[in-house]
């Protein structure tokens, strides 16, 4: 009786896990260039009371109940959203924006919510990051094509736009094997595969669009509907941990 308390407590937990994660997926709705992430399950082992084959039976396993083996973030493409901030840039396809950390490591990013640090002539993250531009103070008229190329106004030059630097992106072969680490940024794996940093449009990499963020992926439909699936698995499970200790209780009241 007590591998059914334990089996359904399984299970308890699992969905728990569940909701921790739909919960965080809710959480950033808003989060530029968010993915969501979903849990993947497994059996756990099997209790084997008679082998397969034994008096030309098909034999008896009980399982030991449910795990979660890994969670897995999904890579579609957010809407965009419209913002006309020049310093604003959305990937439209695949690719990551490249940054630079504080410790001289690089992670990705999908938020192009950039801002201009103008102490440092940089483009940087949202969280102060840079990604590798440097833009003069005396350049206005910032202009970033579908190409990643930018281009500016010098204030004292003949009012021409001259190419003052080139956003890159960088590919993954599988890109759900990048970990995150907080802020919107992923760091690179084994598991991510091969990667490939190359000019936005050229090698399967995506477009950039000015002016535009990449909202969320986030479906709130879906996951109300998985929440409500999450709860009702969930009681099923609290269900089976009371019949057993039911069960449990008359066992004992027999005994005695």
């Amino acid at each position: 009786m007590m591998r059914s308390l334990y089996t359904a407590a399984s299970g308890m937990m699992a969905q728990q896990m569940n909701m921790d994660n739909i919960s965080n997926n809710l959480d950033n709705v808003q989060s530029t260039g968010f993915k969501k992430s979903r849990i993947d399950f497994q059996d756990l082992l099997y209790a084997t009371m008679k082998d397969p084959g034994t008096e030309a039976t098909a034999g008896t396993q009980i399982g030991m109940g449910v795990r979660a083996s890994s969670t897995e973030r999904q890579f579609s493409q957010g809407s965009l959203q419209k913002t006309n901030n020049p310093y604003d840039v959305a990937i439209q396809g695949d690719g990551f924006f490249k940054v630079t950390m504080p410790d001289g490591s690089s992670a990705y990013t999908r938020d192009g919510s950039f801002k201009y640090d103008g102490a440092k002539q940089q483009i940087t993250t949202s969280g102060g990051y840079p990604i590798g531009v440097t833009i003069p103070k005396d350049v206005t008229n910032i202009e970033v094509r579908p190409n990643g190329e930018i281009f500016g106004v010098r204030i004292d030059g003949d009012g021409s736009a001259e190419k003052i630097g080139q956003i890159k992106l960088t590919r993954f072969l599988n890109p759900a094997g990048l970990q995150a680490i907080g802020g919107n940024l992923y760091t690179e794996t084994p598991v991510a595969g091969a990667k490939t940093e190359a000019e936005p449009g050229t090698n399967g990499m995506g477009c950039l669009a000015q002016g535009h963020l990449e909202k969320s992926n986030i479906n709130v439909v879906e996951e109300m509907i998985a929440i409500v699936q999450a709860q009702r698995a969930f009681e099923m499970n609290q269900k089976g941990v009371q019949a057993a200790d039911e069960m449990m209780s008359l066992t004992n009241q027999l005994q005695s």
